[in-house]
């Protein structure tokens, strides 16, 4: 533990309040049960594990690979990691740059130290304008410093492939085509660039320089410092309403708006905009980078109902660069285009809306995504709805960390419904959308997904890049989780996928592997940490601790709520196939499970495991294999590798 608080930060140490680990917690009983009945199969999963990196898959991450070789360790310092984020997030955006070191510290990444700006000491105007100025030059020092060993052509190609991955990403190539094999060249040198070329510690320290600007106590100065509105005619283009501050510097222009309703046209000329108040309208490039040289770009509204209209790639978006957006007040609606809302492709994008019940409502690869960089989106209050096409709301891909941190209320999320899925053609050929049996992909609410090139001839495979980190933690309300395939805590091809829920009764819906599933070495964790709580599938597989060829899962439902499992579509509860490791566990409280195959259900050199801690349940296997009931009260082991344990 205290190792990996020393990695992220050496003056960061536990904290006394911090959480308690439901891994921990559980796992001594669970643990106990499983090597008395599945010992040699762990074994053999271990052992096969062992030399995972060798696998093609280029750019593991080190939560993934030790999750692999030791499932327990690893999905506990996961958690661990989650919940650091969880406490920081309630102490408010002024821990944002903490926050970042923590994520990016999960990808193996660290900033580099930097001597912050000080703070103005007085009122005068021309203080807090060198203020602001020192701040975005000191920031892009560190930007300059990151991109330092890129050519002009290189930093470009880093910019538009940013685009195209969020118009284009798709986690499974096996249809070699022109268009596909130039895909997966130019991702894979997407990918090289910014691992091996790019300072990334002095990026994360471009977004802790700039995340300064975010301090109340100094945010609640300016109406005091900037009194008076500007003549009309000192209005930069492109912006209505009082204007209190426009200022130019080597950087772009900084904006200051008056505390009446304001509409802004937003490009790459404007560095920085800070509006007092007021019902906004935001259009354009929103906090998000303009182009190759202009890779920083904040936003910060202190207060009212405001309308965030952004461009595609152009809201709270980095590229090459920073993009950061903090709303401080109000019921906000952000419409969000493709590769937004929170999102770095080769640079970190940050939404952060403080207060108000705020609607997002987004395309592909939005609200907390990235490929290559870091994506963040951080709610801290309000009842909100999130709603998105598809790897969105907390999805890393390759090399990157893409989280949403909601600190307060009853939100509903979610994502699906535009993206059909490949099974369509193997499942249900003659369907059409809107079809019941049709399906569509989801990739969200906290799944990590790498690129697997499928393929036989070795050279293709070793083209493969592996998966980042996708994180979605709500900490309290009761919530609603909607969403079709692979999503709510879901691993694919080396990603970490993660759900944690702290508080709150929820329901969660969602379809084929999902609420803690993993494929082709995924990782996968799912916590709903209390509350009463109700679990639902479309189906037609794989839900609740399943894992599928090489895939380690674990889905923990903690606390003695009274949980719903109406899993009648579908099969889980503990199910693993293909050398996979799955377990679930319910800790306590009267349940009601309804589910069609599985309750450690284990095949192919597979471990696999059901277990409820306590309780009055009641079961229904509603396509019973020969010979088992799952009943209360009963310990059956499920051989080979399978294990159903209710206490």
């Amino acid at each position: 533990m205290q190792e990996f608080f020393s990695l992220i930060n050496p003056q960061i140490a536990p904290v006394s309040r911090m959480r308690e680990s439901v891994i921990a917690r559980i796992r001594p009983a669970v643990q106990a049960s499983f090597d008395a009945e599945t010992a040699d199969v762990h074994a053999q999963i271990v052992s096969t594990h062992a030399s995972v990196e060798t696998l093609p898959g280029r750019f593991m991450r080190r939560a993934a690979v030790q999750s692999l070789k030791q499932p327990w360790d690893g999905l506990a310092s996961i958690e661990v990691t989650g919940l650091l984020v969880a406490e920081l997030a309630e102490g408010g955006s002024l821990n944002l740059a903490a926050i970042l070191d923590v994520l990016e510290a999960g990808m193996d990444r660290t900033s580099e130290f930097h001597q912050p700006v000080p703070f103005p000491t007085t009122f005068a105007p021309d203080d807090h304008i060198e203020f602001m100025t020192a701040t975005l030059e000191q920031a892009a020092r560190h930007r300059d410093t990151a991109f330092a060993d890129l050519t002009d052509a290189e930093r470009q190609f880093l910019f538009r492939h940013g685009q195209a991955l969020a118009e284009h990403y798709t986690p499974q190539i096996s249809l070699f085509t022109e268009q596909t094999v130039a895909q997966i060249k130019a991702t894979g040198r997407f990918a090289e660039l910014l691992e091996e070329r790019v300072n990334y510690a002095a990026l994360i320290a471009d977004a802790q320089a700039l995340a300064r600007l975010a301090n109340g106590r100094w945010l609640r100065q300016l109406a005091e410092v900037f009194p008076k509105a500007l003549p009309a005619g000192q209005t930069p283009p492109g912006i209505t309403g009082e204007v209190m501050l426009a200022q130019r510097t080597s950087e772009g222009l900084i904006v200051i708006g008056g505390p009446g309703p304001n509409t802004y046209e937003l490009d790459q000329r404007v560095a920085l905009v800070i509006d007092l108040g007021g019902d906004d309208l935001y259009r354009g490039s929103i906090g998000a980078s303009g182009d190759e040289q202009h890779g920083n770009a904040i936003v910060i509204d202190l207060a009212g109902n405001d309308t965030y209209e952004g461009a595609p790639m152009g809201l709270a978006t980095g590229r090459l660069g920073v993009g950061l957006v903090i709303d401080r007040a109000g019921d906000d609606v952000y419409q969000l285009h493709q590769g937004s809302g929170g999102a770095g492709f080769a640079g970190l994008g940050m939404l952060v809306d403080m207060q108000g019940n705020d609607v997002y409502m987004g395309d592909r690869l939005t609200q907390g995504a990235a490929i290559g960089g870091l994506g963040l989106l951080l709610d801290l209050a309000g009842n909100d709805r999130y709603t998105s096409h598809g790897f969105a709301l907390g999805f890393g891909g390759p090399l990157g960390v893409g989280a949403v941190v909601d600190v307060a209320g009853d939100d509903r999320y979610q994502c699906g419904g535009f993206i059909p899925s490949a099974y369509n053609a193997q499942d249900a050929p003659q369907a059409k959308p809107g079809d019941p049996l049709f399906q569509y992909d989801c990739f969200g609410l906290g799944v990590g997904s790498g690129l697997r090139v499928l393929a036989k001839q070795p050279e293709r495979q070793a083209q493969s890049l592996a998966g980042g980190w996708g994180l979605l933690i709500d900490l309290d309300g009761a919530d609603q989780y909607q969403s079709a395939n692979f999503s709510q805590g879901t691993g694919y091809f080396f990603g970490t996928g993660t759900l944690l829920d702290l508080d709150g009764d929820d329901d969660y819906q969602a379809a084929r592997y999902g609420q803690g599933a993993s494929a082709h070495y995924g990782v996968a964790l799912f916590i709903d940490r209390h509350g009463d709580d109700r679990y639902h599938s479309s189906g037609p597989f794989y839900n609740a601790g399943v894992a599928w060829d090489h895939g380690v899962s674990l889905t923990i439902d903690a606390g003695t709520g009274k949980d719903r499992y109406a899993i009648d579509q579908s099969t889980g509860l503990g199910k693993a196939d293909y050398t996979g490791w799955a377990i679930f566990v319910d800790e306590g409280g009267a349940d009601a499970y309804a589910v069609k195959l599985g309750f450690g259900e284990a095949s192919e050199k597979s471990l696999a495991g059901f277990v409820d801690l306590g309780g009055n349940d009641t079961y229904a296997l509603l396509a019973p294999a020969s010979g088992f009931r799952p009943a209360n009260g009963t310990t059956v082991p499920r051989p080979p590798g399978g294990f159903f344990s209710d206490r």
